[in-house]
């Protein structure tokens, strides 16, 4: 997979129009679960997807081939989420904010196995509260515990990809551990 992406990158970089459009096809999905796990808001989410790959396209000349592309491709798509979310914070126009309509939130796609639906409600509200936590965390910590615990990215994954030593993510996930178990225990 890695040197897949890597092979098609330098392709891409080489003006092939089909390497592109595979490197759009493995990783939009994989871009917009970052951002919409980050955003909390679908609309933002797909804006970050074309963003991302408007910045892939015009900076394939700059990606350093000994690197894996998905460090890079997350860097570019990390970094735009935390711009987004400063801006936000600076316009506090939080209207929009997880107001999605069809209440289709990430925690949704999770396996329902055929819960009852008491179940369900607690189950329900449990996500919403993590959720929302989630959302709560300080920026600095947001992007190590999306990357870690949703993204599934290794701590080295994650220095690579923030340009931050492993020592720091590691406090930075302890801390963000920390702030969640706290804002759990406050709702349970």
């Amino acid at each position: 997979m890695n040197h897949m992406d890597t092979r098609l990158a330098k392709l891409a970089r080489g003006g092939d129009r089909g390497a592109f459009a595979e490197l759009v096809e493995l990783y939009k999905d994989k871009i917009f679960h970052l951002a919409y796990r980050m955003l909390h808001n679908r609309h933002e989410a797909e804006e970050i997807v074309q963003e991302t790959f408007l910045r892939v396209y015009t900076n394939l000349e700059r990606y350093d081939d000994q690197q894996k592309f998905s460090t890079w491709i997350y860097r570019i798509g990390t970094n735009l989420c935390i711009d987004r979310l400063r801006k936000r914070k600076i316009s506090y126009s939080l209207d929009a904010e997880m107001s999605d309509g069809e209440g289709s939130d990430w925690y949704s796609t999770l396996a329902s196995l055929d819960r009852t639906p008491d179940q369900q409600v607690v189950l329900s509200e449990t996500q919403a509260q993590i959720r929302e936590s989630i959302e709560a965390l300080p920026e600095k910590y947001k992007a190590v515990v999306v990357l870690r615990y949703l993204q599934d990215l290794s701590l080295q994954e994650i220095s690579d990809t923030l340009s931050m030593p492993v020592t720091t993510i590691k406090t930075r996930l302890h801390r963000g551990r920390e702030y969640l178990r706290k804002k759990l225990e406050q709702l349970l």
